[in-house]
């Protein structure tokens, strides 16, 4: 081998080291997950478990910040609108589907403008009250509506989430016209349930177990045709008199249109590995949370199924 072969070599050899450093040098700062929600609710408390082993895991400070508002859409946004490296995630959830119907001009491409990671959990929403509310069960409270059909009032949080849609198909599926009261986040919504200043709202299972389970609340019914494995005391919406009535709270993780595939695929492999440890499946359940994790191809086509069956629903039921 000639001097100038030798060169070329050697020049090959410091390009393919290079480029190999560069594919594994992200993170190089720290990572922010943007949450479409106040703190306290589900979207808020899965991203607050998986944030400090992502940080383990990374090797990078993971911070989350909470920019509720517009149905999520200000925190997707702004994260479709950050650089595509991978430092900026998503935590988001139902909404995601519905705003696609619900929102016009949201400001970005959802087919370009976020890129999938994983699906994280999915938790059941249940239909709660102060303890002392007269009714327990959906007959209950059209007896309530009988006697003074504008006396029913039910929290609601910002328009597409499942609290929201969960209120509507009620009022569709009931028959009944309760005042829907809108509030910006979960937290405030259940400290004026408890306080009786407003009288039942649909939350997530996540968020309110530990105030069912101390008696700070009463859960009327779960949202779906069968118990939660995770509150078997809870009756569901058909043996509480409601048939049909299923709705499912749901989060998953994204970044920005455009970020890297490796950086994806990383991002993928280690929030499964997180979602697989003991001591964080053991967290999930205990806020009454089932542990869901896909690739994001996957997270893709649940994604465009959700879209397309909130659309039916927002269309045939004439959702506002």
């Amino acid at each position: 081998m000639n001097q100038v072969q030798r060169f070329f070599q050697v020049i090959g050899a410091c390009l393919i080291v290079a480029t190999v450093h560069t594919a594994w040098a992200w993170p190089d700062k720290p990572i922010k997950i943007v949450v479409i929600a106040n703190a306290g609710g589900f979207p808020d408390i899965a991203a607050r478990t998986i944030a400090p082993h992502l940080s383990r895991a990374l090797g990078q400070q993971v911070l989350v910040e909470n920019r509720p508002g517009a149905g999520g859409n200000i925190a997707t946004h702004a994260v479709a609108k950050a650089a595509p490296d991978g430092h900026t995630l998503l935590l988001t959830g139902n909404n995601h589907a519905v705003n696609q119907t619900l929102l016009p001009n949201p400001g970005f491409d959802y087919k370009t403008g976020l890129a999938s990671i994983s699906m994280l959990a999915e938790t059941s929403i249940v239909l709660i009250s102060r303890p002392s509310f007269e009714a327990n069960d959906f007959a209950g409270i059209a007896s309530l509506a009988k006697k003074d059909p504008k006396a029913l009032s039910i929290a609601v949080t910002a328009i597409g989430t499942p609290g929201h849609l969960a209120a509507e198909l009620f009022t569709k599926l009931s028959g009944l016209d309760p005042i829907l009261v809108p509030y910006t986040g979960i937290a405030p919504a259940l400290t004026d349930v408890m306080s009786g200043q407003v009288q039942m709202a649909f939350a997530s299972l996540t968020g309110t177990a530990g105030l069912i389970s101390g008696g700070r609340l009463k859960a009327l019914a779960v949202a779906g045709s069968k118990r939660s494995v995770f509150a078997p005391q809870i009756p569901s919406s058909t043996e509480a008199g409601l048939a049909g009535f299923d709705v499912k709270s749901w989060v998953c993780l994204m970044t920005t249109g455009g970020t890297p595939t490796e950086v994806v695929r990383r991002l993928n492999a280690e929030v499964r590995t997180i979602l697989a440890l003991p001591e964080v499946q053991e967290s999930f359940k205990a806020q009454g949370t089932e542990i869901w994790a896909t690739t994001p191809d996957e997270l893709d086509s649940i994604l465009v199924q959700e879209a397309q069956r909130w659309a039916n629903t927002l269309k045939n039921a004439k959702l506002r």
